[in-house]
């Protein structure tokens, strides 16, 4: 579909939020995919191998992961949104698992067209969740709490962004393609699909680490719009000279290495991991110290360096900084 049709009830109710099951069948998308973007390039290199030896020893995995994905679709058994943001995998999975084996063909057959003879047999939905837990198990469950900070950091920015911008300036920048139109309409995408009216049902905006944007549903009032989480953000921690740490202690220095960038108390605790107070006891001494300029952002107050905290940062050496 290229457009959503909405109205001030549909995003009144309307949330950002993570997905556990959205996330794995990204990372699968990725892992399948011959061509990714640099940051994920690294995650891919070391997984893609473990998971081309899983489908070789499963052929009805590999047949209908090989139907599952079209250029500009997914199979429907596959993409359907949480009822809830933050589910474990397993309480997504459920869904997934109640359907009958000639649901599953039909969304495969809709995909990719008439089916191989390893996809005529039953257990296909079982098929599919296994193999969806094994790329959580092996390849994302060790590293989820990192991506977690980053998914919450991204969902706090977007949702500060709407008390200030509205819904123009949280979807802006969302993922190619996506805007705010109006008359109550969002497009999703540029492809030419019908527009979908989904007025009367919940919407929800789903950040994961993927290549781009896509539309998911669960008939006949569930929605979602899944949205990659900034390149920038997705890397490791910039490592921090012992130095700086030394001078400020390690909490402080993280966050002082944070504020390149404007941010608020709530994205850098997400982007932390640290409780809201704490966070906020680092920023007063930072401020004290001269280090942070601050200023009120609507409801938020935004913090960032000041020219004698950029001047620490690169005097201390941390990687990306000017002189570094």
């Amino acid at each position: 579909m290229g457009e959503l049709i909405v109205d001030a009830d549909v995003m009144a109710r309307a949330r950002f939020g993570t997905s556990q099951l959205t996330e794995t069948l990204a990372g699968l998308k990725i892992l399948l995919s011959g061509q990714v973007l640099p940051w994920h390039q690294p995650w891919r290199d070391a997984h893609a191998a473990a998971l081309r030896g899983r489908l070789a020893a499963d052929p009805v995995a590999a047949a209908l992961v090989r139907h599952a994905f079209a250029p500009t679709w997914t199979a429907d058994f596959l993409t359907v949104p949480p009822a809830a943001p933050n589910l474990a995998l397993d309480e997504e999975l459920r869904y997934l698992e109640s359907l009958d084996d000639a649901r599953i063909r039909a969304d495969l057959e809709f995909t990719s067209g008439a089916l191989p003879r390893e996809l005529t047999g039953s257990g296909l939905a079982a098929t599919a969740a296994e193999l969806l837990r094994w790329v959580w198990e092996r390849t994302i469950r060790s590293e989820w709490d990192r991506r977690l900070r980053v998914l919450r950091a991204d969902v706090v920015a977007r949702t500060a962004r709407l008390s200030t911008e509205g819904w123009s300036g949280a979807l802006d920048g969302l993922a190619a393609g996506v805007r705010w139109l109006a008359n109550g309409r969002i497009q999703v995408n540029v492809h030419p699909y019908p527009p979908r009216d989904v007025r009367g049902s919940d919407l929800m905006f789903i950040a994961a680490h993927t290549r781009g944007s896509s539309v998911s549903w669960h008939l006949p009032d569930r929605y979602a719009l899944v949205y990659p989480v900034a390149g920038a953000l997705a890397g490791e921690p910039v490592p921090l000279p012992d130095a700086l740490v030394r001078l400020l202690g390690g909490n402080r220095a993280r966050i002082l290495g944070l504020l390149a960038a404007p941010r608020s108390t709530s994205a850098l605790t997400a982007a932390t991991g640290l409780p809201l107070g704490s966070v906020g006891g680092h920023l007063r001494v930072l401020l004290d110290a001269g280090l942070l300029e601050r200023r009120r952002s609507g409801r938020e107050v935004l913090y960032w360096r000041s020219a004698a905290g950029e001047h620490l940062v690169e005097a201390a050496g941390v990687p990306g900084q000017p002189g570094a």
